[in-house]
């Protein structure tokens, strides 16, 4: 048991770690893409931040924790953690590996549910909690789209009222202002995703009887914090390509406006303690306000690449854990 809960921690830290430079990349590519912060300060700033703000909150890793399943009514619950993790973290390679701005919260939360139907069979799932995270996760990136146009569009008003139309001028101000928006919007990741893996090193303490709550102690804490600010101080190049310059054009007017609009998405959803993908967010954040931008100079088979994506990730993580547990627990132990 001991041996395993050892594995588990030490998985969950190198998927935080992964999360650092494949969902972190997000929060500064547009910063980086209008030259408002070189890519060496913005990575120190959002390696700092998401540390800060993984150290802030616990209520999104008592949700991943408990809500899928419950892990004090699992007799092998640290194995299913075991699978689950490794299903997450091959997906996240995959799609890093191929440069497409998936879904760490997606692939955890799915490849969790696939090592529990594997491990202890369908009933186990707790599918009313799983559901209603779904629906988190489906509904964020609509929200983050219409609230990035109607953001977008109000600063494009103001922008014309105030007659204040010289785009040189414009763009020192707004890239000013990305500064404190890619800083907010790095806390703001690291308050809800750096939770995810603090989520499923509980759900496994839990099922070795280690604790008997879903409170998350301080050492699992500061560890998962500093993993995901280890891992985004790697930088993740080739998915802040994607987002920077392969959605649609980025100007420090609608970077700024990106990176406002994913804040109060994520800051909300952390506050009522749901886990969402703040890739997903992100992106749907630039679509939106780069639609009323340059609607026409939006790159839509980009855009419809990384919605396969976000549709197949669950089914295929929920798959690939299965599959996982089945071949390490069932044939081989």
């Amino acid at each position: 048991m001991l041996t395993y809960l050892i594995v588990i921690v030490v998985l969950a830290l190198l998927f935080d770690f992964i999360n650092g430079f494949h969902d972190t990349a997000n929060a500064i590519a547009t910063s980086i893409s209008t030259r408002a912060l070189s890519p060496r300060v913005a990575i120190a700033m959002a390696a700092t931040l998401n540390f800060v703000g993984a150290m802030v909150s616990s209520k999104v890793a008592k949700t991943v924790g408990g809500s899928i399943a419950n892990p004090a009514q699992i007799a092998n619950g640290v194995e299913i953690v075991i699978a689950a993790l490794l299903a997450a973290i091959i997906w996240n390679l995959l799609t890093w590996y191929l440069a497409i701005p998936s879904s760490s919260s997606h692939t955890l939360l799915g490849a969790l549910a696939g090592a529990v139907i594997a491990g202890a069979g369908v009933n186990a799932v707790n599918w009313s909690g799983f559901t209603q995270i779904i629906i988190i996760l489906i509904l964020s990136p609509i929200i983050a789209f219409a609230l990035g146009y109607l953001i977008m569009l109000l600063i494009k008003y103001i922008v014309i009222w105030s007659g204040n139309t010289s785009r040189s001028k414009l763009n020192r101000v707004f890239r000013t202002l990305q500064i404190i928006s890619a800083g907010l919007l790095s806390y703001s990741h690291g308050g809800n995703d750096a939770q995810k893996a603090m989520g499923i090193i509980v759900f496994g303490l839990v099922a070795a009887d280690v604790q008997t709550t879903l409170d998350v102690p301080l050492w699992v804490k500061i560890s998962a914090a500093l993993a995901m600010g280890l891992g985004t101080s790697i930088g993740g190049w080739k998915i802040i390509k994607t987002v920077s310059g392969k959605i649609v054009k980025i100007e420090p007017i609608n970077g700024f406006a990106s990176d406002l609009t994913s804040s109060l998405v994520i800051q909300f959803s952390t506050h009522i303690g749901k886990p969402l993908s703040t890739t997903h967010v992100i992106s749907s954040a630039i679509i939106g306000t780069g639609s009323v931008m340059r609607f026409h100079e939006v790159q839509w088979g980009t855009v419809s690449r990384m919605l396969i994506t976000w549709v197949i990730t669950i089914p295929i993580s929920i798959a690939l854990a299965y599959s996982i547990y089945f071949l390490i627990f069932r044939l081989i132990f």
